[in-house]
Protein backbone atom coordinates (compact mmCIF):
# COMPACT_ATOMS: atom_id res chain seq x y z
CA UNK A 1 0.00 0.00 0.00
CA UNK A 2 1.44 3.35 -0.98
CA UNK A 3 2.30 5.35 2.12
CA UNK A 4 1.04 8.57 0.52
CA UNK A 5 -2.45 7.15 -0.21
CA UNK A 6 -4.97 8.77 2.14
CA UNK A 7 -7.42 5.86 2.00
CA UNK A 8 -4.68 3.29 2.65
CA UNK A 9 -3.68 5.32 5.70
CA UNK A 10 -7.29 5.48 6.93
CA UNK A 11 -7.70 1.71 6.41
CA UNK A 12 -4.50 1.12 8.41
CA UNK A 13 -5.73 3.37 11.24
CA UNK A 14 -2.95 5.92 10.67
CA UNK A 15 -5.39 8.74 9.81
CA UNK A 16 -8.53 9.24 11.89
CA UNK A 17 -11.93 8.84 10.28
CA UNK A 18 -15.45 8.21 11.57
CA UNK A 19 -15.64 4.49 10.80
CA UNK A 20 -19.08 2.95 10.37
CA UNK A 21 -17.84 -0.46 9.20
CA UNK A 22 -14.62 -2.44 9.32
CA UNK A 23 -13.79 -5.99 8.28
CA UNK A 24 -10.85 -7.88 6.76
CA UNK A 25 -11.74 -6.68 3.24
CA UNK A 26 -12.81 -3.05 3.61
CA UNK A 27 -13.57 -0.09 5.80
CA UNK A 28 -16.41 2.41 5.52
CA UNK A 29 -16.42 5.93 6.91
CA UNK A 30 -18.46 9.09 6.68
CA UNK A 31 -17.62 11.50 3.87
CA UNK A 32 -16.16 14.82 5.02
CA UNK A 33 -18.47 16.67 2.58
CA UNK A 34 -21.77 14.77 2.84
CA UNK A 35 -24.24 15.03 -0.03
CA UNK A 36 -27.16 13.42 1.81
CA UNK A 37 -28.37 12.19 5.20
CA UNK A 38 -26.17 9.18 4.48
CA UNK A 39 -22.87 9.65 2.69
CA UNK A 40 -20.23 7.07 3.40
CA UNK A 41 -17.26 5.79 1.47
CA UNK A 42 -16.69 2.04 1.28
CA UNK A 43 -12.99 1.49 0.66
CA UNK A 44 -11.14 -1.79 0.10
CA UNK A 45 -8.09 -2.39 2.25
CA UNK A 46 -6.14 -3.38 -0.86
CA UNK A 47 -4.86 -0.48 -2.94
CA UNK A 48 -6.40 -0.31 -6.42
CA UNK A 49 -6.09 3.17 -7.96
CA UNK A 50 -9.13 3.19 -10.30
CA UNK A 51 -11.83 0.89 -11.64
CA UNK A 52 -9.66 0.65 -14.76
CA UNK A 53 -7.05 -1.11 -12.61
CA UNK A 54 -9.34 -3.91 -11.42
CA UNK A 55 -7.95 -7.32 -12.31
CA UNK A 56 -9.57 -10.65 -13.03
CA UNK A 57 -10.47 -12.07 -9.65
CA UNK A 58 -11.45 -8.70 -8.12
CA UNK A 59 -15.14 -9.44 -8.67
CA UNK A 60 -15.55 -10.86 -5.16
CA UNK A 61 -13.96 -7.74 -3.66
CA UNK A 62 -16.21 -5.36 -5.61
CA UNK A 63 -19.27 -7.46 -4.78
CA UNK A 64 -18.36 -7.24 -1.09
CA UNK A 65 -18.18 -3.43 -1.32
CA UNK A 66 -21.74 -3.37 -2.69
CA UNK A 67 -22.96 -5.81 0.00
CA UNK A 68 -21.54 -3.52 2.67
CA UNK A 69 -23.18 -0.53 0.94
CA UNK A 70 -26.59 -2.24 1.05
CA UNK A 71 -26.18 -3.05 4.75
CA UNK A 72 -25.18 0.51 5.59
CA UNK A 73 -28.12 1.93 3.61
CA UNK A 74 -30.45 -0.40 5.50
CA UNK A 75 -28.93 0.54 8.85
CA UNK A 76 -29.35 4.24 8.01
CA UNK A 77 -32.99 3.77 7.06
CA UNK A 78 -32.62 4.91 3.44
CA UNK A 79 -32.74 1.57 1.61
CA UNK A 80 -36.51 1.47 1.09
CA UNK A 81 -36.74 4.98 -0.38
CA UNK A 82 -33.56 4.70 -2.43
CA UNK A 83 -29.89 5.52 -2.40
CA UNK A 84 -27.08 5.90 -4.87
CA UNK A 85 -23.84 3.94 -5.18
CA UNK A 86 -21.16 5.71 -7.21
CA UNK A 87 -17.56 5.00 -8.15
CA UNK A 88 -15.91 7.94 -9.89
CA UNK A 89 -13.14 6.99 -12.32
CA UNK A 90 -10.33 9.43 -13.05
CA UNK A 91 -10.19 13.21 -12.96
CA UNK A 92 -12.96 14.12 -15.41
CA UNK A 93 -15.37 12.08 -13.27
CA UNK A 94 -14.17 13.91 -10.14
CA UNK A 95 -12.10 11.09 -8.63
CA UNK A 96 -9.90 12.95 -6.15
CA UNK A 97 -8.35 10.06 -4.22
CA UNK A 98 -6.83 7.41 -6.47
CA UNK A 99 -7.87 4.38 -4.45
CA UNK A 100 -11.20 2.88 -5.52
CA UNK A 101 -14.06 3.76 -3.24
CA UNK A 102 -17.80 3.42 -3.39
CA UNK A 103 -19.85 6.46 -2.41
CA UNK A 104 -23.10 5.44 -0.74
CA UNK A 105 -25.45 8.42 -0.65
CA UNK A 106 -29.06 8.51 0.49
CA UNK A 107 -31.70 10.38 2.41
CA UNK A 108 -32.66 12.79 -0.36
CA UNK A 109 -34.12 12.72 -3.87
CA UNK A 110 -31.68 12.54 -6.77
CA UNK A 111 -32.00 13.94 -10.28
CA UNK A 112 -31.11 12.28 -13.55
CA UNK A 113 -28.85 12.62 -15.35
CA UNK A 114 -26.32 13.15 -12.56
CA UNK A 115 -23.78 15.97 -12.66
Amino acid sequence: MPEECLFCRIAEGKVPAKLVHSDDTCVAFTDINPQGKLHVLVVPRSHIPTVNDLAPGDEKLVGHLFSVAAKLAGDAGVAADGYRCVMNVNRDAQQSVFHIHLHVIGGRKFGWPPG
